[in-house]
Order: C-alpha cells, then structure tokens, then sequence
C-alpha cells in the first residue's frame, strides 16, 4: 500500500465516524509471509491458540516483502489447518486476476469453511506483475470498477451472470457452485478514487499502517458522505484497520527492537519494479520508521491496549489487524502469543474507557 495524500482530521470529520464509536473492535492479525510460508501457518495457528479471532494475508508477487502470491491459496491451507479462524485476503489483487474467476474461489472457500472465508481486494501497484500476467496498465487504471462489479455479481446469488463491458464480455453462464450465503467483500484503499469507489457501493475499507488514526478519520468522513450519498449507512460498514504493533516490558524496549527489525525489511519494497521502467520511489527508511513508531501501539501490554482502543474510538473501525512480524523472524511467534494473553483481554473494558472520553477530547479539539 501506499499512502494517501497527507490530510488533516478535523473536529467535524472524527465526530462524523465517531457516532458509533461504543463497540468493542474485533482484533485479528495481519501477516505478509515475510519470514516464509511455513513461518505464516505457525502464526496462524498461535492466533488461534491465542484467542484471536482471524488473519488476514497479503499477497505480493516478485518482491521478498511479502512472500505470498496467492492469498487466497494460502488462506485455504489455513482454514483447513484451523478450526475456528477466520481467514481473510488484505488483499487479493484484482487488476492481475480476473473477478470471475476470483469470485469462484470464494465461494469455494466460504462453502468448504462453514463461512469462515473473508475477501479482500485492491487495485494494486502499476508493477511489473500486469505484464506478466498479461491484464497490462490499462485495466490497472482503468478497469477496477469494473472488476470489482463483476465480482460482486458473481458473489450476489444469481443464477447466472453474463458481462458486456469493456474489459469483460460474456454471454450469460451460470454460476456453479453459487454462495451459500453473503460472502463479504472489502476493498484496500489509498487513494480518494478508491474511496469513493467502495462508498458508493457500500463495501468496506482496509485502511493501511501507513497512514495516523487522524488521516483514517479523514478517509472514512469522506467515505460516509459519499456513502450516504448513493443511499448506504456508514454507520453499519465493517471498516478494517492495519497497525503495526511492538509488546515489551517498556517502550524503550519495544522500540529498540523495531528500529533494528524494520529498515531491512522495509528496504524489500524496494524490490517493485514499475510496469513502465521509471525507479520506484525510494522513501526516507528511518524516518518512515520514526512516523509508524509514534502513530502504532508500541510499548508495554498496557499501552499497546489503550493505543489500539483510542484508535478503534477516534477512527470507528470495527476491526483492527495487527501486523506484528516487524518483530522478527525469532519473536513473532512469542509476540502472538503474548498478545493474546496480555493485550487482548484488555482492549474491551480500555475501549469503553476511550469511547466514552472521546466526545470531550473532540470538543476541546
């Protein structure tokens, strides 16, 4: 993912997702495969034994970032290798797949895990992957309404779907196996087209670690008023939020450990190669590093629990996805397991507390 246009939050905008801000978030993890596939089933399986309710999986192609090309493969090796996860894709990439074709393993996945299947989709990157694939920047730029339309036909219950677009035409076929029930889609946005593309159909938001709680207010006031505008209630939308997160005793502790982690993963992303043959934007890694350290949970089980809280309060996510493997390939397993035992039990009444004091922080905005 990559960041949106800065922005600031105002009063008015944190007020407008605030309005329902009196929930407890659901609290699942969020892993890329960065140290391996064998790695990621071990992680999978310590959420579960740790009492999180799911994981959801990156998918990227060509670059070590992230080692998993095919979320949804993968998520349908950790359905069967659980037995009470929920799995989803942050996010399956649509410009290089093609919707229908998506839409099927869905369903499969939904049907063989007694729904416990969740799907996730972006655009993606102008990477070299469209010229493999063959979809090419032109559908990268242009056709992800489309696809993702068709997706959600095929994913609606029809009996049959046909396409008369201009990246899909078919004649009507028929949808074999059809969804046993609603199969949830969300939508991974960095951008105000994007936004605006899932508000308009009502889908909810993956909003990534790049960005504050202030910046995914903003993005989600935006969302509810377009929203509101082709006749949804923002209110009711499933939000999901990315964040980073380091557990030590202090905060000192926890972030020494990232600063040394993080850089040489993130100099991974440096492995994109554009579609196009321009140099892929090269960040500040340290500073990059700095900013997610003061925006993410990082610190002692007591203010990971309050910062996730505040965030599930100011931004009203309904969902918050850990990305916790910036540990280190030796500690992110351990760190799952301390979670479970040391954050989650504490998010609920710590969510409550921020709730509750937030319409005054806003006030004094």
């Amino acid at each position: 993912m990559t960041p949106d246009q800065p922005a600031t939050a105002t009063v008015t905008g944190q007020a407008t997702v605030a309005a329902g801000v009196r929930r407890t978030p659901a609290v699942d993890l969020f892993l890329l495969a960065a140290h391996g596939i064998p790695a990621t089933v071990d992680y999978a399986r310590a959420a579960e034994a740790a009492g999180f309710g799911g994981v959801w999986l990156a998918e990227h192609h060509f670059i070590s970032y992230g080692r998993c090309p095919s979320a949804t493969t993968l998520a349908g090796y950790l359905l069967g290798a659980t037995s009470r996860l929920a799995v989803g894709t942050a996010a399956a990439t649509l410009s290089t797949r093609h919707p229908v074709a998506l839409a099927e393993e869905a369903i499969l996945l939904d049907a063989a895990s007694g729904g416990r299947f969740r799907l996730g989709v972006a655009r993606g990157g102008p990477w070299v992957d469209l010229e493999v694939f063959g979809t090419g920047l032109r559908r990268y730029r242009h056709g992800f309404a489309e696809s993702l339309d068709l997706l959600r036909r095929w994913l609606s219950g029809a009996a049959t779907v046909d396409a008369d677009g201009e990246f899909f035409s078919f004649r009507p076929v028929p949808v074999v196996p059809r969804p046993a029930g609603h199969v949830p889609v969300w939508v991974a946005a960095t951008s105000p087209p994007t936004v605006a593309l899932a508000a308009s159909r009502g889908l909810p938001l993956l909003l990534g670690v790049q960005d504050d709680d202030a910046a995914k207010a903003v993005t989600l006031a935006r969302y509810a008023e377009v929203a509101a505008a082709h006749g949804h209630d923002p209110t009711t939308v499933p939000h999901a939020s990315v964040h980073l997160v380091g557990l030590a005793d202090d905060r000192a502790a926890a972030q020494r450990r990232l600063r040394r982690e993080l850089p040489p993963w993130l100099a991974t992303t440096r492995e994109y190669v554009r579609i196009d043959g321009s140099p892929p934007a090269h960040r500040d890694l340290d500073a990059y590093v700095e900013h997610l350290l003061r925006v993410h949970p990082v610190g002692s089980a007591v203010e990971c629990a309050d910062r996730l809280a505040a965030s599930a309060a100011t931004t009203g996510v309904h969902r918050l996805l850990l990305m916790v493997e910036g540990a280190g390939a030796g500690a992110t397993a351990d760190l799952v397991a301390a979670l479970g035992t040391d954050v989650l039990p504490r998010i609920t009444a710590t969510e409550h507390r921020a709730a509750a004091e937030l319409p005054a922080a806003l006030t004094r905005g």
